[in-house]
């Protein structure tokens, strides 16, 4: 409002630009103007709003009157759903032509002219002076069904009140239509709106809200939503946010209609909804059954975290591949969810060789998009540490995190490998300082599996007493995965980067005939005591990070 000495009450007041940008919050209701006093008072108002309220069924009702809980509201709003697609799916011929989007029959959540209906879109109707209602024209019944009205409200309105906090309004009363010129505006709602509706017109003069439980609220941000009235998003938002957190409540914020979704108005209550799933579930083996029965936004939530526990990021790729084939069959529907949903939280370039092989023959992905997403990782594989932690580091403020390390239970390694003149690959293991911090007093840490001559290998780092028990220290051992009675002979040599120079130092050397199962190592690969290995001016870490390096040749 910005010329304060206009009358904001006479009709025939030019409407001014109104600041949609302000925010209401729980906490800073003070700092917004209060006109509760003037909420439905004829002293303060130049309009009146006339509230058609429409019949519905009890089991369509999701209002706190019919829901005691958030289990209740989702049930009531999943049934309501469904009910609506299949009263759709009989009503679509009567649909006008130009919403018919393209020559197939589309989801009826896509038809424009039918969006939200589980909401029940409002129907704003003119009337006339001389009271002639066109409550029941064609025009006017957009998005509604053919129920009756069973009750009819009328409210004292002020434009100005409603214009300067929701857009909705400000354009149905300075659009020049014959609404904005008209002192009787009609207002055609369901019977399972009504109370959002009336707490919502309340907000909107007094930054406010009477109610406080949980079914309510979401019942409010959806008017709010469907209104634009974003001070009362940002409201309703921060309250649920305060409340306790479950996975259902946390999976019903995920699927809130995207309208509502795009609105900056919610993001914190879907992103503190993410984080109570990612937390949750972070080990998935624990919750298996109950993560495979999660809808899609759930498993995005989950595999998204960079805490996610999972032995490597294989582990990762096979669950999604497995929760996909289970939730979409058809091998259409399943590369489409794949690749414009849940591909870009696999994070391939952390994946084994021999899991990305098999990415590009999996039929589930599209052959051109697995080419690229392998080949990225290859790429990435290849850069020099440094330059891997830059991209890592480059992507860690953005929504894209393929290149972010998880805490992977199996580490992650490099692995060079050689058919000739011998048998042989080159394994390259980095460990953070913390986590050979973490290892002490007698921890020890695994690597992923690596390959030769058909065999699987493995690297593992130990924290645990010298041979004379006099004191612990940093031992590095290679084994074999047990895979039947096989004996392999292998030529290994241990190495680590070592100051002044960086470059590779040998540690130890040796050879030994593997069994299934079996291992072999070096108990105190340094030969220091773990303090020193461990001390501030150790020679063993670069920039925080120990750099280990093991060569297997098999022998002849």
């Amino acid at each position: 409002m910005k010329e304060l000495n206009t009358d904001l009450f006479d009709p025939r007041t030019t409407l001014m630009e109104p600041d949609f940008s302000r925010a209401v919050t729980p906490s800073a209701d003070a700092d917004g103007d209060d006109f509760g006093f003037a909420f439905n008072d004829s002293n303060f108002s130049d309009r009146l709003l006339r509230i058609e309220i429409m019949g519905d069924t009890p089991e369509s009702r999701p209002d706190s009157e019919a829901c005691t809980s958030i289990a209740d509201w989702a049930r009531h709003r999943k049934r309501r759903r469904e009910d609506i697609k299949k009263e759709n799916i009989l009503d679509l011929a009567e649909c006008p032509e130009e919403q018919i989007l393209n020559d197939n029959q589309p989801d009826m959540d896509d038809c424009e002219g039918c969006e939200n209906q589980d909401e029940e879109a409002v129907a704003m109707v003119e009337e006339s002076p001389s009271g002639d209602e066109a409550a029941n024209s064609n025009d006017s019944d957009w998005g509604m069904d053919c129920s009756t009205v069973v009750r009819v409200k009328t409210l004292h309105i002020s434009s100005p009140i409603l214009a300067a906090k929701s857009p909705f309004f400000y354009k149905l009363f300075s659009n020049g239509m014959r609404e904005s010129e008209q002192r009787h505006v009609t207002l055609r709602i369901n019977a399972s709106e009504e109370a959002a509706v009336m707490e919502l017109l309340n907000f909107m003069y007094s930054n406010t809200l009477s109610t406080t439980t949980a079914p309510a609220l979401l019942d409010v941000l959806m008017a709010a939503d469907k209104f634009e009235v974003a001070s009362c998003m940002r409201y309703c938002s921060r309250l649920l946010r305060n409340m306790p957190m479950t996975p259902e409540s946390a999976l019903l914020y995920l699927e809130l209609p995207s309208s509502v979704l795009m609105a900056e108005a919610v993001l914190a209550l879907t992103d503190a909804a993410k984080q109570h799933l990612a937390v949750r579930y972070k080990d998935i083996s624990k919750f298996f059954e109950e993560v495979m029965a999660l809808p899609l936004a759930g498993i995005e939530a989950i595999i998204s975290s960079d805490e996610l526990q999972v032995a490597s990021e294989d582990a990762v790729y096979d669950f999604v591949l497995k929760w996909s084939r289970t939730h979409y069959p058809k091998l259409e529907e399943r590369r489409d969810i794949l690749g414009a949903r849940l591909a870009r939280y696999i994070r391939f370039p952390y994946m084994t060789c021999r899991k990305l092989k098999k990415v590009l023959t999996c039929n589930d992905f599209d052959h051109e998009a697995a080419s690229k997403l392998v080949l990225e990782a290859l790429f990435f594989k290849a850069e020099a540490p440094h330059r891997q932690r830059i991209l890592a580091a480059e992507e860690s403020a953005t929504l894209n995190r393929r290149f972010v390390e998880r805490a992977y239970k199996y580490r992650p390694v490099k692995v060079v490998e050689f058919d000739l003149p011998r048998q042989q690959c080159v394994v390259y293991l980095d460990l953070k300082r913390e986590e050979c911090a973490n290892l002490f007093p007698s921890g020890r840490v695994y690597s992923q599996a690596f390959h030769l001559g058909g065999q699987g290998f493995f690297l593992s780092a130990h924290c645990n007493m010298d041979q004379q028990s006099s004191f612990h220290c940093f031992g590095l051992f290679l084994g074999m995965q047990e895979k039947g009675s096989v004996s392999f002979a292998v030529d290994y040599e241990f190495a680590a980067r070592s100051k002044p120079t960086e470059e590779f130092i040998s540690k130890y050397k040796g050879n030994y005939t593997f069994t299934g199962g079996k291992a072999v190592g070096y108990r105190n690969l340094f030969a220091i005591p773990w303090t020193s290995f461990m001390a501030d001016d150790s020679l063993f870490f670069i920039n925080g990070v120990l750099h280990l390096r093991a060569e297997l040749t098999i022998k002849q």
